[in-house]
């Protein structure tokens, strides 16, 4: 039977390695051939849906930027607001201050602020929409250019349209001697008592205890930065011919790539079929926020023919304008038909390399697979001779020191009887010699010689049944094979003041009894010897405990109080011929094949450690064997 395993095994090293090579490369091949096959194929059903969704990423990303960057300038328009009339202001404060140093010496205080509001009255900035005035302590209005009949009247208790008293802000400021920014709602000159928000600065001139100012209306300093924003976004080009539109919620053109929109609604240029519901759908998207929108464009840029577009669209509700950009159908689909075409000649080309290359890489395998499979047909011959050839000389040794141990437990077990036999016998002689010999006496000792030799005959088939080369499964109870091992090896035990403690459950095993017998040997006879080096005056135990668990298994726990053995061995003292003995002391194969025995001939499991434990409140350390073995185990 085990020929023929090995024959088996042999064929399988001789032939699984091509076999293998063969159906993994064929398999391999198929996967990539079906795997990419499915790959492209599907890779092409999501080009046009890829492209259509990169177009909107990009778009979208256009649009969101445009969005930021008009949001940051409309975030930043009071701050801007704030620069510029105070800006003014310090200019109106420089003149005023070079005007007074000129004359302070040559012309009164009168004079002087006259000359001030001559110097003052004609300048104009925002496109004509600023002006400076001047307020004194007490509210009364001493300059406005723009209305000139409010001069000289008292506003301290005026309230703009919102109910603000704002002179006292004016007066507030010459009484701090300061300066600061206010903000309240005034009448729009030229525009009916058009009432809007302003934003006005006010410097306190120290001369003549005065405040100087100017102001601007938000809403017309926010055109003008509009407008900017639109002269800046007109300039913005993106891919090929990407460009950004802002319509606002009046349908009117307020930015586009063609010059002539500006300004118009779509029906004045007849952009769009369906021009009212594209341009109604355009803005009723920037109004709920941001979406896209599909429609037929009248005429493309660069193409006198309508074509299908898609835009992006988002509503800047701060300023109503709807700002958007948008791709063609023409040019995406001119991009996937030339990328569906560069995939197909790919994956001709990817073919034609798969089945070149795994020929190729075939070949190559099968010529590597039978060297391979050669040289491990000859390793595991070689192994196996070699293996055959080991095993015998450990066996043979392993045999020759069990029957040195057990020579030498028989000559301390007989040494007792044989005294007894000895001694009975040359009494009876000497009594006979004597001729005082009774039949007491005779009887007495013919006794002792008959129980004498009857304990050596035991003695004799002990040793002879444990040598007896029986191969065949017995059932036997462990109590009963701990009391043969012991009374095996107990004088060597018993001469080195070794204490043996027990704990053994009587339990019944089916396996090979002798060959157990050996390996708990070889375990008690590891113990004793490194117990003997300990002196004369300690304390020697060792602690045999079996039982069994609830996985119908029985552990056997052998330890000692012999120290333990070193970290480095720990993983060593299994391998054969390893020993930390002297060469004349040890052959290091005792443990090597008590592992043997354990794990192959009696299916179990061996494991040595470090165990610290306390007995008789003494905290001792030693080596702990375990063996494992199932019960009733029926495995060959």
């Amino acid at each position: 039977m085990k020929i023929e395993k090995e024959q088996q095994f042999l064929k399988i090293i001789k032939f699984t390695p091509s076999i293998f090579v063969i159906l993994i490369s064929f398999c391999v091949i198929l996967f990539l051939y079906f795997e990419n096959k499915s790959t492209f194929n599907q890779e092409k059903k999501d080009i046009e849906q890829r492209y259509i969704l990169e177009n909107k990423e990009l778009i979208k990303e256009e649009v969101n930027r445009v969005y930021d960057f008009i949001e940051h300038l409309q975030k930043t328009t009071e701050i801007e607001l704030k620069k510029s009339v105070k800006s003014r202001v310090y200019e109106a404060h420089a003149i005023a201050t070079g005007i007074y140093e000129k004359y302070k010496d040559t012309k009164t205080k009168e004079e002087i602020f006259q000359l001030i509001k001559v110097a003052l009255h004609n300048i104009r900035f925002n496109d004509g929409r600023g002006y400076f005035f001047m307020d004194d302590i007490y509210g009364n209005k001493l300059s406005h250019p723009v209305d000139v009949s409010i001069e000289g009247k008292n506003f301290l208790e005026y309230t703009d349209p919102k109910g603000y008293k704002l002179f006292h802000a004016i007066v507030n400021t010459i009484k701090e001697k300061t300066e600061r920014f206010d903000e309240y709602y005034w009448y729009k000159p030229n525009t009916n008592k058009e009432i809007a928000r302003k934003i006005s600065f006010y410097k306190y001139f120290e001369p003549l205890n005065i405040a100087i100012g100017t102001g601007e209306y938000v809403d017309d300093f926010e055109k003008g930065i509009q407008q900017e924003a639109l002269d800046d976004i007109s300039l913005l080009k993106y891919s090929k011919a990407g460009y950004i539109f802002i319509i606002d919620y009046d349908k009117v053109y307020l930015s586009h790539v063609n010059k002539n929109f500006i300004g118009k609604k779509p029906e004045e240029i007849l952009d769009v079929n369906n021009i009212d519901k594209t341009t109604n759908e355009l803005v009723s998207i920037a109004k709920a926020g941001d979406g896209y929108l599909t429609y037929l464009q009248y005429k493309k840029p660069d193409l006198d023919l309508p074509v299908t577009k898609t835009a992006y669209i988002r509503g800047y509700e701060n300023w109503k304008w709807a700002i958007g950009t948008g791709f063609y159908e023409d040019d995406v689909n001119l991009e996937i038909s030339e990328t569906k075409k560069r995939l197909d000649e790919k994956y001709e080309n990817y073919i034609k390399n798969i089945l070149v290359i795994g020929a190729i890489l075939l070949i190559i395998l099968l010529i590597i697979s039978k060297y391979v499979s050669t040289f491990l047909e000859n390793k595991f011959k070689q192994y196996k001779k070699e293996l055959n050839k080991q095993q015998m000389i450990l066996h043979q040794q392993s045999k020759m020191a069990a029957m040195g141990e057990m020579i030498g437990n028989i000559a301390h077990q007989w040494r007792q009887p044989l005294s007894t036999i000895t001694t009975a016998s040359s009494g009876m002689v000497l009594q006979k010699e004597m001729g005082i010999l009774t039949d007491d006496f005779f009887f007495e000792a013919s006794k002792k010689i008959n129980s004498s030799a009857q304990y050596l005959s035991k003695t004799i088939d002990d040793f002879r049944n444990f040598f007896s080369p029986n191969k065949e499964k017995t059932k036997f109870f462990l109590k009963n094979t701990f009391a043969i091992t012991l009374d095996l090896i107990s004088v060597q035990f018993s001469t080195k003041d070794i204490t043996i403690i027990k704990n053994i459950e009587d339990i019944e095993l089916l396996g090979y009894e002798n060959e157990l017998i050996q390996a708990l040997i070889n375990i008690f006879n590891n113990s004793r010897d490194e117990l003997v080096k300990k002196s004369v005056e300690e304390e020697k135990y060792i602690f045999i405990d079996v039982y069994k668990n609830n996985k119908n298994q029985v552990y056997i726990i052998i330890k000692d109080n012999a120290g333990g053995i070193k970290e480095e061995y720990l993983n060593k003292i299994f391998e054969p011929y390893f020993t930390t003995k002297h060469k004349s002391q040890g052959t290091g194969i005792g443990l090597y094949m008590t592992e043997e025995i354990i794990t192959k001939h009696l299916n179990g499991h061996l494991s040595v450690k470090n165990k610290e434990f306390v007995y008789n409140n003494k905290k001792y350390v030693g080596a702990q064997f375990r063996i494992i073995l199932n019960i009733n185990d029926d495995k060959e």
